[in-house]
């Protein structure tokens, strides 16, 4: 990155990222209802300690294609998105709490759900501010609470994708960011299954709160 995000850069990438999914709700829905991400979703919840009901914070939950899924399977899911159109569409999918919050304005409750599911969605976020996120979601999760996150890895980079802003990172940089906010490493792996690893964009890692 050439200069430090200043305010008016970080709402122009919040406005314009939320503004794209929020154009394309319905096409977006369509393009992601029936994408298999039992693997992540098992991977968060075989992780968290105790038989549940488990409170999970489905981080950028969209549409509620995977709100729906974590209530259907007896857990107590509960949305946050940026988009207005996709928290009306998870609200009425899943019929689960869903809250309207800007990635880098959160306000979440201390010590309160017992895992974390950021699947696809926290690459938004801009480096420099990753610390302060992840360390409010580390925040919000109970001693010894499981954050899971798949993302599209790079070589750290990061700017516009179209009009998305996207970060791109390895496992050596996504790992450090990671242990700076507190969580320890329970396991990681690459997506789609069964691929050469050029074939697999997605880095989905497993963490625990352990500071």
């Amino acid at each position: 990155m050439a200069h430090e995000l200043d305010a008016d850069d970080l709402a122009a990438i919040t406005d314009a990222t939320v503004g794209h999914y929020d154009a394309s709700s319905a096409s977006f829905w369509e393009g992601t209802k029936d994408h298999d991400v039992s693997q992540n979703i098992s991977a968060l919840l075989q992780s968290i300690e105790g038989e549940g009901p488990h409170t999970i914070l489905d981080f950028g939950c969209g549409p509620g294609r995977d709100l729906a899924t974590f209530k259907a399977l007896g857990h107590s899911p509960i949305g946050l998105e940026g988009s207005p159109n996709f928290c009306e569409m998870a609200r009425e999918y899943s019929k689960c709490e869903v809250w309207n919050q800007n990635f880098l304005k959160l306000q979440l409750p201390t010590e309160f759900f017992d895992g974390v599911f950021a699947n696809a969605t926290i690459f938004h976020v801009p480096a420099q501010e990753l610390p302060r996120v992840l360390g409010e979601l580390h925040g919000a999760l109970k001693s010894g609470g499981i954050f899971f996150s798949s993302n599209p890895r790079g070589a750290n980079q990061e700017g516009w994708n179209g009009d998305r802003y996207s970060s791109y990172h390895n496992l050596e940089a996504w790992t450090s960011f990671m242990n700076d906010a507190g969580f320890t490493l329970v396991d990681y792996y690459f997506r789609p299954a069964g691929l050469p690893r050029e074939e697999q964009p997605w880095l989905a890692s497993i963490w625990r709160k352990t500071g």
